[in-house]
């Protein structure tokens, strides 16, 4: 009997599962004031590894600077904070 048969069944893998590059607000601190931050602006200062990946921004840490943030998603806390700093949301298409 082949391997694969033998050892047990073990969890279940989504084949629709969405994978995110994962940013924190505290490491957007570096960038200046009104500064639209994109994908490739990210890439450039080694926050995210390839264009491709989905980019997810997440509350960790505190804003000083007001940004225009361009992702693909955002978390709640991060929603809120670059708002009440005076930035932007923007997602992307």
């Amino acid at each position: 009997m082949p391997l694969h048969r033998r050892l047990p069944k073990r969890g279940f893998t989504s084949r629709q599962r969405v994978e995110y590059a994962v940013v924190n607000l505290e490491a957007l601190n570096r960038f200046g004031s009104d500064t639209l931050v994109d994908k490739q602006l990210l890439k450039d200062n080694r926050l995210i590894k390839h264009l491709h990946d989905r980019v997810k921004i997440l509350g960790r840490g505190k804003l000083k600077v007001p940004l225009k943030v361009k992702a693909d998603a955002f978390s709640r806390s991060a929603r809120e904070k670059i708002a009440r700093c005076g930035g932007e949301v923007i997602l992307s298409d």
